[in-house]
């Protein structure tokens, strides 16, 4: 290596000095004048610093250089001369320096091991190479060792050691088994950058007996074998996770070095159960972008073309669910030295002054030293001329014999720079180089350039004039440039003439003559005009032109801006532009440009076709079919067919088709070929091999298409290789360990030839193997078996056939079958945003571990329990599935204090991976729904009771319930509203000291610590005073103050201010249903005029189909809808007939299996005693007459009997069928439903008494007599009756009750 003590820094005289230093000459690159100018030498092509050599063959050791003269070479090897002339086996090549050493005849390589300069010398200097470490490379054998076996514990950490021979260049490490296939490795095993095999943890499929080390020598082509390794994993259960520990590097701290402009690889690899995965970050700051890599799994942190910005310290983490571990490197970025300003060559003039400048950097800052013609510059000879101040090289008053060449040496501790530059003192007489006599052609009033390129040393002066014997040019009309060129910026007629350039220096002068002549400009001098013209008319343009008569113009007709259409009708003349037949396409503007050698004129005119005037009707219709098809010109891929037009029948054809079919491949099948305007008869048709072709035409007009002509003769061409490939050739797997190869096959003519087959071929991307082909039949689909899971795969389908083979095809990239996901997503969280709204998030699962496309990833969830009622359900899980590489997203829908379990899986196109472990979580509370219902009953004159359910979703612990309520007086205004806040564990009320005969309004919703929910209304009406005592009125009198709960507040009685509101008369209101699986019964309460005609619309909850309407027959107050499909919701609501836009706000309710509805107590309704005793009397009636009727002697014949039972007191019967009430006989043995309700005073209406008797019970029992009469049949059972129905817990049974009065 050259290193040199530099010479001390610049003066401060040196910038004044530098500002006086007259410009160095430019020669110009003409090839015959670089032949005849002297020069010193210049290295065009060397051998490389560090020349690595196989010791197999000769050594070849690079020097080229060019000067004038020609220079000559000498080499020095270690610092000493070189004498090839002695040594047999080194010849250097004829006109070059480049050195050959014979290694193949007998000489070694190491015998030529060392440091090589070659000298490149002429008689102005001499130019040097760098130093040329020549070394032969070296792939030594491995060292023999005994290696004992490897008894593992599963999840234990290995490493297999490697520890290749030390080779040069250091060899390539690579892990094989004795198949010579290369061991998979993963996140978990892995080969680090020494070549070591790291196993995270091993597992029972880690065991086998040929674990081998691999090491590939590049240079000599060779490939060294380690002894194989064997591995015995051994179970224990259960398997002891645990956190990551660091394989290498070792310590918590480490320091690395690179070199600018290196690639920096960084490795950190773990050991840990489960397995480790490994981030890096740069502390303090950011890993630069776009030159950042990972490999390795991430284990190998690259950073390519490095800087000193690069330096920092590097963490990488190795992390799992038990922990983490990390590393710090401490990287530090050396440079060797680079070029900020290499030196230049300089040519100069005698006396002239220069300078060379050798600027470098590094770290650490390299030495600089300068040398001249090979020879440190402090003992090369003296030369007044030059001047070394540190960096740069000052020369003043050059004279010929200082023409040299200088060597720039810039070096650290890692590394040097050396450049030649030489300055090469010339001492020229002027020389012109623009040829003698040119000629310059220039059109009037334009600028005309005449050249006078030059070389002189000293440059020479440049001086024009115009004629021989003419004064030299001066003023403002002419433009003198630096390179010599004259410019006459609006050159005329009178420039014409000849012109000569004079270039003189101190040395000498020479001249030289042009000739410039001006010409006339290019004129149009009748444009083309704007024209309208009918269709199949003809139209013409003019264009006629004046040029110079020196001149040859061209003319050129454009339409639009594009090439004329290629048709027979467009005629372009000297002067014009005719078109035959017009035509609507024809429509458009036509341009005329005119261009000569010097100039280029145009002018343009628009066409517009219109329609021709009416004509007598002319019978149009298709072209007749072309005839007389003949073939010439035959060739392997071409042939001309022509053909004679039929009868166009009065309609131009505007193009022929041309079709063909193949014999030979599917006969009978015409094929599109080409086609061709109506104006050509012949065609040139492009044939592919192997295809017995007939063509045939048909015509085509505006009307439609001829029928065909008749086929032509057949043409069979010759077999060829396939010129195409397949197409869409695709490589996906359908099972893991597969790789699916389809392509779409060539058509019968595609095939050039008998014997189509495929040539299919594939290999593992980014591994270096070979690839593996396979010759199938015409067939579209190849299977590969054995195949890694999810690998990508270079992929390439070639066609053949018995001829040869098609052009190499392209490759595609596939993959091999997908398998499911092997881990599941962890660090799962959950952020409850709100009670109805949670936040997922997951850590993404490795890509590596999803073994296959990445789909997204799917979050399961469901409600395990309400807190609020501790009571669990039927588990109904949701799925929610997030595309992409998403890792997070949102729950909606929840239902507020409730608790919840989730889980997250990763999908891919084989399916879903293994699910995260269950996260619970709750919502917090919400507000309540409403009040399940509220029931007003027991009207008194000054009381009323409240009853209500709790909400169907408190959603949250209820703190009470609110109670609002306002009267309303007879002109349905509103008075003061009165608030009471209830106990939460309250279900009743008695609100007392209310006014008599006056209707209120309730208000009520329960509340949690979050809010109020939603609440309900109902309305009731005290009872009219009947004793006649004057009330106070609304608004007057007590409060409400006496209410049975020991927590509510007392009232104060305000004279309210009325409102006016709508009024509340008629109405339907406390619409209730009692559903069953196929049936469900509706009652309501109706307030309104008598005789309303009511009807029932219902329909599936949700949907947007219309309501379905049921009549009611009759005023009753329910109604049983039937037909219902099971386990399904719907809506209902009651409206009344002839009462505009009346109807029942709407309920829902939801049909299920046939379950035990609330049993009503009938015993204390007011319609069932009144019904009891209107029975009572008449069968008290009966027993009377009966008892008179039998002391008389008298039989009771049946038929009176019979009569007797048909009276419609006893048994009230629907008028239309007979039967009794709304119920069918199905429903004879069901209980009463829920809800059913009477009016608010207790009376019974004839229409609400339709239920049957039969519902009750099974009715009496008897028998006949053999003379018909009825014997026994009132003999039953006897029961005691309750001393007050309204008290009774049980209703006794309609027949019961008959039994009791006998």
């Amino acid at each position: 290596m050259m290193k040199k003590k530099s010479i001390p820094a610049s003066k401060p005289f040196l910038i004044l000095f530098l500002c006086q230093i007259i410009s160095a000459l430019d020669v110009p690159l003409d090839s015959k004048l670089l032949e005849e100018l002297s020069q010193p030498p210049t290295i065009t092509h060397q051998s490389p610093k560090d020349y690595i050599v196989d010791p197999r063959e000769n050594i070849v050791i690079q020097c080229e250089a060019k000067g004038k003269p020609p220079p000559s070479f000498s080499w020095t090897r270690n610092g000493t001369h070189f004498d090839i002339d002695k040594d047999a086996q080194v010849t250097m090549k004829p006109n070059s320096g480049t050195l050959v050493v014979n290694i193949m005849n007998g000489g070694k390589a190491e015998a030529y091991e060392g440091v090589y300069q070659c000298t490149a010398r002429n008689e102005r200097g001499a130019a040097i190479s760098n130093n040329i470490v020549i070394r032969p490379s070296r792939s030594p054998l491995w060292t023999k060792e005994k290696l004992e076996p490897h008894q593992v514990r599963e999840g234990d950490s290995l490493v297999l050691h490697c520890r290749p021979p030390v080779g040069l260049p250091p060899p390539i490490i690579f892990w094989m088994d004795n198949a010579f296939q290369r061991l998979p490795q993963s996140e978990r095993v892995s080969q680090g950058l020494n070549g070591d095999l790291y196993f995270s943890n091993v597992q029972p499929e880690d065991t086998r007996e040929d674990y081998i080390c691999y090491a590939r020598f590049n240079h000599t082509q060779t490939i060294q074998q380690k002894q194989p390794i064997s591995v015995k994993v051994f179970s224990t259960k259960p398997v002891t996770e645990r956190q990551p520990v660091l394989l290498t590097p070792t310590g918590s701290t480490s320091t690395k070095v690179e070199l600018r402009g290196n690639v920096l690889l960084l490795e950190c690899i773990a050991a840990g159960l489960p397995t480790p995965v490994i981030r890096w970050i740069k502390e303090g700051g950011e890993l630069p972008a776009n030159r950042t890599f990972f490999e390795n799994f991430k284990k190998t942190l690259k950073i390519i073309d490095v800087s000193e910005a690069d330096s920092g310290n590097y963490k990488c983490i190795a992390r799992n669910t038990l922990g983490s571990v990390h590393h710090v490197i401490s990287v530090t970025v050396k440079a060797a030295p680079y070029w900020i300003t290499a030196p230049r060559n300089l040519v100069l003039s005698p006396g002239e002054d220069g300078t060379l400048i050798c600027r470098a950097n590094g770290n650490p800052k390299p030495s600089i030293s300068w040398l001249a013609n090979g020879v440190p510059i402090a003992i090369a000879p003296e030369d007044p001329s030059r001047k070394v101040d540190g960096d740069t090289i000052i020369f003043s008053h050059v004279q010929e014999r200082s023409s040299a060449v200088y060597q720039c040496n810039a070096s650290n501790e890692y590394g040097y720079l050396l450049a030649n530059a030489f300055v090469n003192v010339l001492a020229e007489p002027p020389r012109i180089l623009t040829p003698a006599n040119k000629l310059y052609q220039v059109i009037a009033d334009s600028p005309a350039l005449l050249d006078c390129a030059y070389f002189g040393s000293p440059k020479p002066e440049i001086e024009w004039f115009k004629g021989v014997k003419g004064s030299i040019l001066r003023g403002n009309e002419y433009v003198f440039h630096d390179n010599g060129t004259l410019e006459i910026p609006v050159a005329q007629k009178d420039s014409t003439g000849t012109y000569t350039c004079v270039a003189r220096n101190e040395l000498g002068k020479i001249q030289n003559e042009v000739r410039l002549e001006i010409k006339d400009p290019t004129m149009i001098i009748k444009q083309p005009e704007y024209k309208v013209v009918q269709r199949y008319g003809q139209v013409s343009f003019e264009c006629i032109i004046k040029h110079d008569s020196t001149l040859l113009p061209t003319v050129i007709w454009l339409k639009d801006n594009d090439e004329l259409p290629d048709d027979e009708r467009f005629l372009v003349g000297k002067d014009n532009l005719t078109i035959m037949n017009v035509t609507d396409k024809d429509d458009g503007t036509y341009t005329c440009i005119v261009n000569t050698t010097l100039d280029s004129v145009s002018a343009s005119a628009v066409l517009t076709v219109v329609a021709a005037p009416p004509t007598p009707a002319i019978i149009y219709a298709r072209p007749n079919p072309p005839f007389d098809l003949e073939l010439t010109g035959q060739l392997e891929r071409s042939i001309e067919l022509s053909w004679i037009p039929g009868d166009e029948n009065n309609s131009p054809i505007t193009h022929f088709v041309i079709e063909y079919e193949d014999g030979l491949h599917e006969p009978g099948v015409w094929h599109y070929q080409t086609e061709v305007p109506g104006t050509q008869t012949t065609v040139q048709l492009k044939l592919s091999p192997y295809v017995n072709y007939s063509f045939r035409v048909v015509a085509v007009n505006k009307i439609g298409r001829s029928q065909p002509s008749e086929p032509s003769e057949q043409y069979l061409t010759k077999s060829a290789s396939p010129d195409e490939n397949p197409a869409n050739v695709q490589g996906i797997g359908s099972e893991p360990d597969n790789l699916v190869i389809t392509w779409e096959s060539l058509k019968g003519f595609q095939s050039n030839g008998p014997g189509l087959q495929y040539k299919v071929s594939w290999r593992q991307k980014d591994v270096d193997d070979e690839w593996t082909s396979v010759i199938v039949a015409n067939v579209s689909k190849y299977i590969v078996s054995g195949t890694p899971t999810f690998v990508p795969y270079e992929i390439k389908v070639q066609a053949l056939n018995d001829l040869g083979y098609a052009p190499e095809p392209s490759e595609v990239i596939g993959h091999s079958g997908e398998d499911l996901p092997m881990v599941a997503p962890g660090n799962v969280q959950v952020h409850v945003i709100n009670s109805t709204l949670a936040k997922v998030h997951w850590d993404p699962v490795p890509l590596k571990t999803v073994r296959g496309h990445l789909q997204g990833y799917k979050v399961y969830y469901w409600k395990v329990q309400s807190l609020s009622r501790r009571s669990r359900r039927h588990v109904e899980k949701n799925i929610l599935t997030f595309r992409g590489n998403k890792t997070f997203g949102m729950l909606p829908g929840l239902e507020p204090y409730s608790s919840y379990k989730l889980n997250v899986r990763v999908v891919n196109g084989k399916g879903e991976g293994p699910a995260s472990p269950d996260k619970l979580f709750k919502t917090p509370e919400g507000v309540p729904s409403s009040p399940s219902y509220l029931k007003i009953t027991n009207p008194t004159l000054d009381s009323l009771t409240l009853e209500w359910g709790s909400p169907t979703h408190p959603n949250g612990v209820l703190t009470s319930y609110i109670l609002k309520f306002q009267p309303i007086n007879n002109t349905h205004e509103l008075g003061p509203l009165v608030e009471i806040r209830i106990p939460a564990n309250e279900s009743s009320l008695i609100l007392k000291n209310l006014n008599y005969s006056t209707r209120y309004k309730f208000y009520f919703n329960a509340q949690t610590s979050v809010g109020s929910g939603s609440q309900i209304t109902e309305e009731a009406v005290t009872i009219m005073d009947e004793a006649g005592i004057l009330h106070p009125a609304v608004g007057t009198g007590k409060g409400y103050s006496e209410i049975l709960s020991a927590t509510s507040p007392v009232m104060h009685t305000v004279r309210p201010t009325f409102y006016k509101v709508q009024p509340l008369y008629p109405r339907i209101r406390n619409v209730t249903t009692a559903a069953a699986e196929t049936y469900a019964n509706i009652s309501w309460e109706y307030e309104g005029p008598d005789h309303a005609n009511f009807y029932v619309e219902y329909g599936v909850a949700g949907s947007k189909e219309d309501w379905k309407k049921e009549i009611v027959n009759g005023s009753r107050s329910f109604f049983v809808l039937k037909g219902l499909t099971p386990g399904t919701a719907y809506k209902v609501r009651v409206g009344a007939e002839g009462l505009s836009g009346f109807r029942s706000s709407e309920d829902v309710f939801e049909t299920g299996p046939a379950m035990a509805s609330r049993q009503v107590d009938i015993a204390t309704q007011g319609w069932f005693i009144g019904l009891m005793c209107a029975v009572a009397l008449l069968i008290l009636i009966l027993l009377i007459v009966c008892f008179i009727r039998r002391n008389k002697g008298g039989k009771y014949p049946v038929k009176e009997k019979e009569d007797a039972h048909a009276d419609p007191e006893i048994q009230p019967m629907k008028e239309d069928d007979g039967t009794f009430g709304e119920y069918s006989d199905a429903e004879d043995h069901k209980p009463l439903k829920k809800g059913s309700r009477t009016p608010s005073d207790r009376t019974v209406k004839k229409e609400d008494s339709d239920d049957s008797l039969v519902d009750y019970g099974e009715g009496v029992n008897g028998q006949f007599n053999e003379d018909g009469s009825f014997i026994g049949q009132y003999s039953g059972k006897k029961e005691k009756e309750p001393a007050e129905g309204n008290e009774s817990s049980e209703a006794p049974s309609p027949v019961n009750a008959m039994n009791s009065f006998v």
